[in-house]
């Protein structure tokens, strides 16, 4: 039987190679619902292409493009973000791809758990903001969550079949496009800078994320809740060429680690599969080209946004929340010219010192601390 799919953030790079994984394999899967931000002319396309039961545009001003667009089909069109919370609870969805970026994923999460479906979850900004309210409800309602990002994946899959506790998770980054180079070298640095990794292809939110180490911070407290470990049991290792996904390392020393090409359709198709492997056509690694692995220290004086993680997770209650609120807040500005990179970090932890502190907050108090942290980053910006 396939597996019919919700897909949230359908337009944007996870969406994207998401439906190239169902293309790969049509056979094994159904699409239902499309979700889409802000690119209606995509979604139209995505829409007539796979014929879903629904689809929601998140932008009000753009439904009555989609729905004319799709007026001679069968398709359902919505529009709004209590529309995107609606649509995941539908009986004709199985398994919810949160690909969403930022806070906008966390209620269509929280809904979709609640209905029983199975998450296929790349949208870490969910278990940033309420690891403990999602993982709370993951035990209630018994449902499934599987990790698509690429170093969570890894770690997933070398704890298959393990019956020992985690001694350590070694959490890889390639290091972003900056790697080595000190706060006086980061002063000068562009948007048009950030936006060139090295290794993968990511929407600007996410790339601009990796640039700073932000987003391994964000994995790293990501990995806490999917994995149930403390934060001393998270290792940061840079890895320039991105081949070791993660690792695990056990009680008695050993260490598992998951190798594979750089290409995100294999932890998507992974996800989407899960308990099973389908054949996937992608490349192979070539063990006799890799001239070498290489591994250092992150440098996190230099790269400020991975210790303010590692202080949230420690810290816990709604500061994590403040902190993912004022990073999109920083990171859209820096992308406006408006702040500097190095102004990024500045921006953040002045907005964490001025956040009241709660600590066991309700899905309430999490919107709260959002709004109030967003309000308090445009304030600051303004200034």
């Amino acid at each position: 039987m396939k597996k019919r799919l919700a897909i949230l953030g359908s337009t944007g790079s996870i969406g994207t190679q998401t439906l190239q994984v169902v293309d790969a394999n049509p056979e094994l899967f159904q699409v239902e619902v499309l979700v889409a931000n802000n690119s209606a002319e995509k979604l139209i396309e995505q829409a007539l292409k796979y014929n879903p039961n629904a689809v929601v545009i998140a932008n009000p001003d753009k439904y009555l493009q989609v729905r004319d667009a799709l007026a001679n089909t069968y398709v359902k069109v919505f529009a709004g973000e209590e529309s995107i919370a609606q649509v995941v609870t539908m009986d004709c969805v199985d398994v919810v791809v949160t690909a969403m970026v930022g806070y906008s994923g966390l209620l269509p999460t929280v809904r979709a758990i609640e209905a029983g479906k199975t998450i296929a979850l790349s949208n870490k900004e969910t278990l940033v903001v309420a690891g403990e309210l999602i993982t709370s409800l993951q035990r209630k309602h018994r449902t499934a969550i599987l990790p698509v990002d690429s170093e969570h994946s890894a770690i997933f899959q070398c704890l298959v079949g393990e019956a020992s506790p985690i001694e350590k998770i070694l959490l890889t980054a390639s290091g972003g496009p900056f790697r080595g180079m000190k706060r006086y070298d980061l002063e000068r640095v562009t948007a048009a800078d950030a936006l060139k990794h090295p290794t993968w292809n990511m929407g600007a939110k996410v790339t601009i994320d990796s640039a700073s180490l932000m987003n391994k911070g964000f994995e790293a407290m990501e990995a806490k809740w999917l994995f149930g470990v403390e934060p001393d049991q998270i290792k940061v290792v840079v890895h320039p060429q991105s081949i070791i996904h993660s690792m695990v390392q056990f009680a008695d020393g050993n260490v598992k680690a998951q190798l594979a090409i750089h290409d995100m359709r294999l932890p998507i198709q992974y996800a989407l599969t899960f308990p099973n492997r389908a054949y996937s056509a992608l490349k192979r690694l070539d063990f006799a080209k890799l001239a070498r692995l290489d591994f250092e220290e992150p440098d996190m004086e230099t790269f400020a946004n991975l210790g303010m993680a590692f202080h949230a997770m420690r810290e816990g209650g709604n500061v994590p929340a403040a902190l993912n609120a004022a990073n999109e807040i920083a990171v859209a500005a820096f992308l406006k010219d408006q702040i500097s990179f190095l102004g990024m970090s500045d921006l953040i932890e002045r907005v964490m010192a001025k956040c009241d502190y709660i600590k066991t907050p309700s899905l309430a108090d999490y919107a709260e601390t959002d709004r109030v942290a967003r309000e308090l980053a445009l304030s600051m910006i303004k200034h």
